[in-house]
């Protein structure tokens, strides 16, 4: 299956930027190329890509410097690509903003299903809702993707957006790991358990009054997790 879309490349090494380079442009893609963070930020403006591969390990800025200066000023999806595979290293990455953490070495078959993965639009998504009245400290407007916490905007990444808006569709319900996985990442994923937490714990620190003891979103011990909100706050939000 082919895609489409502008990918950046950023790795050190000439000859895996040009296998990646071959490889994507089999695919149907636009391939750029970066040799460091800093070519990464330039890049970044001007080819303006749709998503960005980031090798965690290069010399100057570094991959996970290069990941937070990226998140800072971009919503692109960043997939990091590493040989390091323990969990400590995908959580380091996807706090530091990825969305996805893939291990080196990985087939190209692998590799594009986890960029068509990322690139997708999520299919429970409505283009534009009314504004939701969580409750007198949350508002959030779906269509317009606009947070307000405690009177505060909060900007969030697609992939927490992406979350909360799964969350609320399914406001009182409870949601095992794998299906958050599967609806937010795709059908290829379910084990990367290590994810969810990321962004919960995200998520928690932005909405929450005290993410320590949450009140949204609550852990379903053993199972996933549930967004808690009484029923009467959504219909009352949309009459």
């Amino acid at each position: 299956m082919n895609g489409s879309g502008r990918i950046l490349v950023v790795d050190d090494e000439p000859q895996i930027r040009r296998v990646m380079k071959t490889a994507l442009t089999a695919h149907g893609y636009e391939a750029y190329e970066a040799r460091t963070g800093e070519e990464a930020l330039d890049g970044l403006r001007e080819c303006n890509p749709d998503l960005i591969l980031l090798d965690m390990n290069m010399p100057g800025m570094g991959g996970m410097a290069a990941c937070r200066s990226i998140r800072a000023i971009s919503e692109t999806p960043i997939i990091v690509l590493s040989v390091r595979d323990q969990e400590q290293d995908k959580i380091a990455a996807l706090d530091a903003g990825a969305d996805d953490y893939v291990t080196k070495p990985f087939s190209v078959n692998e590799l594009m299903a986890r960029i068509r993965a990322n690139l997708r639009r999520t299919p429970w998504q409505a283009d534009s809702e009314e504004p939701i009245v969580l409750s007198e400290r949350l508002k959030v407007d779906f269509g317009a993707r606009q947070v307000i916490a405690n009177g505060h905007e909060v900007r969030l990444t697609p992939k927490e957006f992406d979350l909360l808006h799964y969350f609320v569709a399914n406001a009182n319900k409870p949601i095992t790991h794998r299906k958050l996985l599967q609806t937010l990442w795709g059908p290829d994923y379910g084990d990367e358990v290590e994810y969810l937490r990321v962004f919960v714990s995200q998520l928690r620190k932005k909405i929450e009054d005290d993410p320590a003891h949450p009140r949204y979103i609550v852990t379903e011990p053993w199972v996933g997790y549930r967004f808690a909100l009484p029923s009467r706050n959504l219909n009352e939000s949309r009459e």
